[in-house]
């Protein structure tokens, strides 16, 4: 491998993990134009394996702006992430298979007098989290003129833990 081969595999697996961290950010923050705007146009989320629904990126944008609602406070870390670059002789290609592990931390939204909030969560003193999971995230993407995006996302959550009984 040349040592300009070598540093676009860098390049490429620094924008890779960026695409990553902004689907984690987008999700946290309910920022559901990030989110599409990280997927080829015909790409799809399949959150089946934690309970939810797959199809297009846009249709499961409208499912999960919806869905997070119940949660105002959220943190996902998407972490162990292994980055599997498409080779072609040498040199890497257009696609890439990401795995990579998350934990998933989120507070309920509470009623109060002043209407929902997340129970004093980010105060001192405040919140624990009423809901988390973990499990694995399997990212295909594939390069684009605008750089790397998403083409699938599948989660497989592998366990969740809720307070009480």
């Amino acid at each position: 491998m040349t040592q300009r081969v070598a540093l676009a595999t860098v390049m490429d697996r620094l924008a890779i993990d960026a695409v990553i961290t902004g689907y984690a950010v987008a999700v946290d923050d309910g920022a559901w134009a990030d989110y599409g705007a990280l997927f080829t146009p015909d790409g799809r989320a399949d959150y089946r394996g934690a309970g939810g629904v797959e199809g297009p990126a846009e249709e499961v944008a409208r499912w999960l702006e919806e869905t997070m609602r119940l949660f105002p406070v959220r943190q996902h870390l998407i972490v162990n992430r292994r980055i599997d670059l498409e080779d072609l002789g040498g040199y890497t290609g257009d696609r890439a298979e990401v795995r990579a592990d998350y934990l998933n931390p989120m507070c309920l939204a509470r009623q109060s007098a002043d209407g929902p909030d997340a129970a004093g969560a980010g105060q001192p003193g405040g919140a624990t989290p009423d809901f988390v999971t973990g499990g694995r995230y399997t990212f295909a993407l594939q390069r684009a003129e605008p750089g790397w995006l998403i083409r699938t996302v599948t989660v497989h959550e592998k366990w969740r833990r809720a307070p009480g009984p």
